[in-house]
């Protein structure tokens, strides 16, 4: 649509997860378009980032540092475990202050069509960490949906041969939703996940 750099701006931007041919212009012509963008500094970020991030040799948290700052926290519950598919599972995870466990990363989740088996995930370093027996409980937080499921299923089933507990997110309504919204699945499982007050 636009011609040369431009275009290839906006192409480069649209490549990336989540932003879309809209988005992806409105970033090109925000830098564009703003004298103070500091265009040096995103180049700079961009090209470190690759050089100096890693993922946790334990985990597979991204760290500056072989292991991540959570692996490190000697106050962290290695008892604990919260099975995440993503890097950003963490981070969300971390915002509640909820759980003051370990992480083990998977690099994704089981896809068929995707053509993702266990093979491709990081399942058999979690069954290394599991191995020494000071882990008592795995959490599966893996996303609510097919291949979440999926792995999660997969997971629970590989894990019911250790003496170990294995437990699951629980899913249901979001708070401030209405019951009329909500969709035949969530509202099951917002059933069965039900607590006595």
């Amino acid at each position: 649509m636009y011609d040369g750099i431009v275009q290839e701006l906006i192409d480069e931007f649209g490549r990336l997860p989540g932003i879309g041919p809209k988005s992806a212009q409105r970033i090109a012509f925000h830098i564009l378009q703003t004298p103070t963008f500091d265009v040096a500094r995103l180049a700079e970020l961009l090209t470190e980032i690759r050089v100096r991030v890693r993922f946790c040799e334990i985990c597979g948290n991204v760290s500056e540092q072989d292991r991540c700052a959570i692996c490190r926290d000697p106050r962290r519950n290695p008892a604990l475990i919260c099975v995440v598919e993503d890097a950003k599972d963490v981070a969300a995870i971390e915002r509640t202050r909820e759980f003051r466990g370990l992480y083990h990363v998977l690099g994704g989740a089981i896809s068929p069509i995707a053509g993702i088996g266990p093979d491709d995930l990081r399942i058999a370093q979690l069954m290394t960490r599991l191995a020494d027996g000071r882990v008592q409980e795995v959490i599966l937080a893996t996303n609510p949906n097919l291949e979440g499921e999926a792995t999660a299923s997969y997971l629970s089933r590989l894990l019911t041969t250790m003496q170990i507990t294995v437990s699951r997110l629980a899913s249901g309504l979001p708070v401030g939703g209405d019951l009329e919204y909500a969709d035949e699945v969530t509202l099951g499982r917002a059933f069965e996940g039900r607590r006595v007050l």
